[in-house]
């Protein structure tokens, strides 16, 4: 018997912010989920498996276009048309959506109920499949402990979508449950979603598998995506492997500047991650944030031109026309000036002993930041950007970068390099590292 596992397809998820971006392959972005659902279903007939379990949030909340439920429902008759049985769980995203509890699906899907656990069994395959839904977005319940028992005999399955205590803390912690929540049941296997990190929780007796979003929506879900193909024995023994899906591989590429000679030199070292990261995307469209970290001596150079290094970076992305460069961030810092022997300017020292004092003091630090003009009136989203003003280990990084910038501009020649007070603010942040593809 085959098995597919695969969970967080969020088919026709919006764009986030991507229409600020010059150059964005919007259109290849906005079509990724799609192409990745329709691998998904290639797939499923390719290995000839028995059945599809889809673990929640088939979509992305309330629909904004009919067309987005016609689409699934055009894939799972696909389905059924080769006699492949799709079992399913509505998570926190579908229960959103009155629609889609409403969408009218081929025969060969069974959703479950929300209501209750309940029970699917198909003896001629010898499977059992337990699951619930969500009836609501907010489920705080543990839904687990209420599955049902094993059947007898027959290949026993859990479908839930939930946020796995531990599992991950970028998730809400949906549907909590523990591992020994799990494993009491008894089942052969846990076919979970909502995490879309793939994670192997348990290695068999029982299995407990998230296999991660079929396609990364944007720079935060990097690395390989899809599904997990699983293959039962004779004797009731599975196995598993991951499957790619994706068409759009999100990446973060780190290039340690540190003992770099000049610019040009981390300019060489980005090409090689790049040129690593193509191979490793295969034939995708590869979409990259790129990170400059290390104590280096081309700080002060990078700081004090950062747009021109964007520019030229951007130029390098261009070179591959599968490329995409989505931000660069700088995050190098100076040789620790201390050991070098340099006198420093007195403005170097001054600032040196105030950053000292307000690392020490956390509650000036955070007052610091909140006196920012504006600060009070961002949006939840800017979280995306990486931008949290409420997060502690955010506004002490925040304050090193900017530390680190106005050192730059103050002990580097040319003095403060042209820059005012709102583009220092803006280059800490990376908000105008924007970038564009080839």
């Amino acid at each position: 018997m085959k098995l597919l596992h695969a969970a967080d397809l969020h088919i026709d998820s919006p764009l986030r912010g991507l229409a600020r971006y010059e150059g964005a392959p919007a259109e290849e972005i906005r079509e990724a989920a799609r192409r990745a659902v329709e691998n998904l279903v290639e797939l499923a007939l390719a290995e000839g498996v028995d059945a599809v379990l889809l673990a929640g949030d088939i979509y992305d909340g309330e629909w904004k276009d009919y067309h987005t439920g016609l689409f699934f429902t055009a894939q799972m008759r696909r389905l059924h048309e080769a006699g492949v049985r799709v079992l399913l769980v509505a998570g926190n995203h579908d229960a959103a959506s009155r629609i889609t509890r409403e969408l009218r699906l081929p025969e060969n899907v069974y959703r479950f109920s929300t209501a209750r656990p309940e029970t699917a069994v198909f003896e001629d395959i010898g499977l059992a499949v337990h699951g619930q839904g969500f009836a609501v977005r907010d489920v705080t319940d543990n839904l687990a402990v209420n599955y049902p028992a094993p059947r007898g005999g027959l290949f026993n399955v859990g479908l839930l979508h939930t946020a796995l205590t531990g599992a991950s803390s970028e998730h809400a912690t949906y549907a909590p449950c523990s591992v020994g929540d799990l494993v009491s049941r008894g089942y052969d296997y846990w076919a979970l979603g909502h995490v879309h990190q793939r994670e192997v929780v348990h290695e068999a007796e029982p299995w407990i598998v998230f296999p991660g979003n079929v396609q990364g929506r944007h720079a935060r879900e990097t690395g390989p995506k899809g599904a997990t193909l699983i293959t039962v024995d004779a004797n009731g023994r599975a196995t598993i492997e991951h499957r790619d899906l994706d068409v759009v591989r999100w990446a973060r590429l780190d290039v340690d500047a540190a003992g770099a000679r000049d610019v040009e030199d981390v300019l060489d070292r980005v090409r090689r991650r790049m040129v690593d990261a193509r191979g490793d995307a295969g034939r995708r469209l590869l979409a990259t944030r790129v990170r400059i970290t290390g104590a280096t001596d081309v700080h002060e150079a990078l700081w004090r031109d950062e747009r021109r290094f964007v520019f030229e970076t951007r130029a390098l992305a261009g070179e591959f026309q599968d490329v995409w460069l989505e931000k660069v961030r700088l995050e190098t810092r100076h040789v620790d000036l201390a050991d070098t022997g340099l006198e420093l300017p007195a403005l170097v020292e001054d600032l040196g002993r105030t950053a000292r004092a307000l690392r020490a003091d956390p509650t000036a630090l955070e007052q610091l930041v909140r006196g920012i003009p504006g600060i009070k009136g961002l949006d939840a989203k800017v979280a995306e950007e990486g931008i949290a003003p409420e997060d502690a280990a955010w506004r002490s990084d925040i304050f090193d970068r900017a530390v680190d910038l106005l050192t730059a501009m103050i002990s580097g020649p040319g003095g403060t390099g042209g820059s005012d007070v709102a583009d220092v603010a803006d280059r800490a942040t990376g908000a105008d590292t924007a970038g564009g593809r080839g």
